[in-house]
């Protein structure tokens, strides 16, 4: 599976991407503040996806803190999950984890979200090797969120 930074061209399909996604993570397409940080992301190269013949697999945004590394956001097309895309964007971004940090964590949908169940977001990033964190509430979504880290390179 061949995972590559996103380019300029590639803004429309993860728009696609984000309009699959919308029921569990809220407005995104027409949210200029989801298109200034896509933007954002693509001009400085954190923006990687999977390209498909006639769109993209799925797609990634990874932002950098001084403490751990963040994927800011994950989809993988409907029509592509189980076949190893989000498993393959998730490496990528593993491999971008540069010292001094060395971790890289997700915020998820809560255990009784609908997109929590047992083949959703939560079991996916166990299965690869993340730890489940603290719980968070979220102000307007559907129940509260919780942190999912794994240390990526050396000890944490």
């Amino acid at each position: 599976m061949n995972v590559a930074v996103a380019e300029p061209s590639d803004h429309p399909c993860f728009l696609s991407l984000a309009g699959e996604v919308e029921r569990w993570f809220g407005p995104m397409v027409d949210d200029p503040e989801f298109r200034a940080v896509l933007d954002k992301n693509i001009r400085r190269g954190s923006a990687f996806c999977v390209r498909g013949a006639e769109h993209l697999l799925g797609g990634l945004l990874l932002s950098a803190r001084p403490s751990a590394y963040r994927i800011g956001w994950l989809v993988v097309a409907g029509a592509s999950r189980g076949q190893g895309v989000g498993s393959a964007l998730v490496a990528e971004a593993a491999t971008r984890v540069a010292p001094p940090v060395s971790l890289l964590e997700v915020l998820t949908f809560g255990a009784e979200h609908p997109a929590a169940a047992p083949s959703g977001a939560r079991a996916f990033y166990e299965r690869l090797g993340f730890q489940p964190g603290e719980i968070v509430e979220s102000p307007g979504a559907d129940g509260p969120r919780q942190w999912y880290r794994r240390a990526v390179g050396g000890t944490h």
